[in-house]
C-alpha cells in the first residue's frame, strides 16, 4: 500500500489511531484512500502502519486484487449473518465494524470525513470508539495536490472533453437560422440533440458526461440550467462539459460560449470583459497566491466595466454571481475554491478559472479553462480556442 505522508502526519499530530471511511467508491475520499471501486458502502481504516478494509463476501475477491489495502476482511469472518438474525442488520453491522476496528487495539480514537454517516458514527460511539470529524478538511486538502499519475488522468479526460466540445461547436456552427431558431438537417436543433452527441462522444472515450449544459438565451442566465428545447439564434449559447472517467474517477471541466448569428453590442462587450477577467486571473496563478486575491481581481475587472458582482452587491441575481473557480479531481467541485475565502494555492492543485456574466435579457456568458498549478506558475490544460462566433 502507498502511504500518504501528509495523512500520516495529520493522524500523528492529532493522536488519532486512524482515518475511517464508510462509503461506496462514489465517495471521493473512499476512492482516493482505498483505490477500490464498489457500488455499495464498505469500510476502510487507514493507519500509519497500513490499511485495512472490511467488505462483503460479494466484493472480497475483487478487493483482494484491486484495492490498495494491506488487509481485507469479510463481514462473514465476524459472524455477520448470525448477528443479523439475532439483532437486526443495523446493530449487527455496528458490532462487526467495532470488532474490526478494535481487533488490533483495546481502544481507538478515529477521525472521519465530514460526510461520514451519522448512523455509523453514533453506533461506534456506543461501542466505546471515539469518533471525531475532520473539521479542517485535511483529507480534502491532501487530495487537492495531485501527483503525476493523477494529473495524467485529468489530462486524458480533458482531451475527451475537448473532442466533445468540438462536436458541439460544429453542430452549432453548421446550423441554419430559420425564424430565429437553429436548424440542422431540416430539423430544429435542440439542447437535447447537442447534449446527446456530447454524451455519445464522451462514452466512446470511457467517460460519463454527467449533467452537461447546453443553454441558450435566458436559460443561460441561470448558471446551472442544463438547457432544454430549441437553440436560439443571435444570443449566447453556453456549453459546459464536465465529464468523469469511468475507471479512474477523475474529472475535467470546460465551458465555451458562442453566438450563432449576430450578437448584440452588449453581448460582445460582456464577452470581452469575461475573457479579459479570465486571462488576467490565469496569469496570476502560482504557488503561494490566494484564491481570494484572484477572485478580487476578477471582481475588479467586472465592476470597472459597470457590472455588479456578489462582492459589490451580495443580493444581486445578475452580473457575476458565482465564484471564479474551484478544484477538480475525483470530485467535480473540490478544494481549493477560488472565491472570497483565503486559501493558498499549492503546486499540484488543478483548478478551473470560469468568470461569467448573467442577465435574463442578454443571456449568460461563461468561459472556463482548466489550470494546473506548477512549481514555477501554471500550465493551462485547456487547448481549446475561445471565440464568440460559432
Amino acid at each position: 500500500m502507498a502511504q500518504h505522508s501528509e495523512l500520516d502526519s495529520f493522524l500523528q499530530d492529532g493522536n488519532y489511531d486512524g482515518y475511517l471511511v464508510d462509503a461506496s467508491s462514489e465517495d471521493a475520499n473512499q476512492k482516493y484512500i482505498s483505490g477500490f471501486d464498489a457500488p455499495d458502502p464498505f469500510i476502510t481504516l487507514y493507519t500509519v502502519n497500513g490499511m485495512r478494509m472490511l467488505v462483503s463476501g460479494l466484493e472480497y475477491g475483487r478487493a483482494c486484487k484491486q484495492s490498495r489495502s494491506d488487509t481485507i476482511k469479510r463481514l462473514s469472518e465476524y459472524k455477520f449473518e448470525e448477528l443479523v438474525a439475532e439483532r437486526g442488520s443495523i446493530d449487527a453491522r455496528m458490532q462487526v465494524i467495532a470488532e474490526f476496528i478494535l481487533e488490533e487495539r483495546e481502544s481507538s480514537k478515529l477521525v472521519v470525513p465530514g460526510n461520514f454517516p451519522l448512523e455509523t458514527a453514533d453506533g461506534l460511539r456506543l461501542k466505546g470508539i471515539e469518533i471525531e470529524i475532520d473539521s479542517s478538511r485535511e483529507l480534502s486538502k491532501i487530495r487537492s495536490c495531485k501527483n503525476e499519475e493523477e494529473i495524467e488522468q485529468i489530462r486524458r479526460v480533458q482531451e475527451a472533453t475537448e473532442e466533445a466540445m468540438h462536436i458541439a461547436e460544429k453542430m452549432i456552427s453548421e446550423a441554419n437560422i430559420r425564424n430565429g431558431i437553429l436548424h440542422k438537417n431540416g430539423e430544429i436543433l435542440t439542447s437535447e440533440i447537442v447534449k446527446s452527441e456530447i454524451e455519445l462522444a464522451l462514452m466512446k472515450r470511457g467517460c460519463d458526461a454527467g449533467d452537461t449544459i447546453v443553454a441558450s438565451g435566458g436559460q443561460g442566465a441561470d448558471p446551472h440550467h442544463s438547457g432544454e428545447g430549441p437553440l436560439i439564434a443571435n444570443v449566447p449559447i453556453i456549453v459546459d462539459i464536465f465529464p468523469q472517467d469511468k475507471i479512474s474517477g477523475y474529472h475535467a471541466d470546460m465551458t465555451r460560449t458562442w453566438v450563432k448569428g449576430t450578437p448584440s453590442s452588449e453581448v460582445l462587450r460582456r464577452y470581452a470583459a469575461t475573457v479579459k477577467a479570465m486571462e488576467t486571473a490565469i496569469e496570476m496563478i502560482r504557488p503561494g497566491i490566494t484564491g481570494n486575491e484572484i477572485h478580487n481581481v476578477v471582481c475588479d475587472i467586472y465592476e470597472e466595466e459597470g457590472y455588479e458582482t456578489l462582492r459589490s452587491n451580495p443580493a444581486t441575481d445578475t452580473g457575476f454571481i458565482h465564484s471564479t473557480g474551484h478544484g477538480v479531481g475525483l470530485d467535480i467541485h473540490e478544494f481549493p475554491r477560488i472565491n472570497s475565502e483565503h486559501v493558498v494555492l499549492q503546486t499540484g492543485n488543478v483548478i478551473t478559472v470560469e468568470p461569467g456574466l448573467y442577465d435574463p435579457i442578454e443571456g449568460g456568458i461563461r468561459v472556463e479553462d482548466l489550470i494546473l498549478v506548477t512549481k514555477s506558475g501554471y500550465e493551462n490544460l485547456t487547448r481549446y480556442p475561445k471565440k464568440i462566433l460559432a
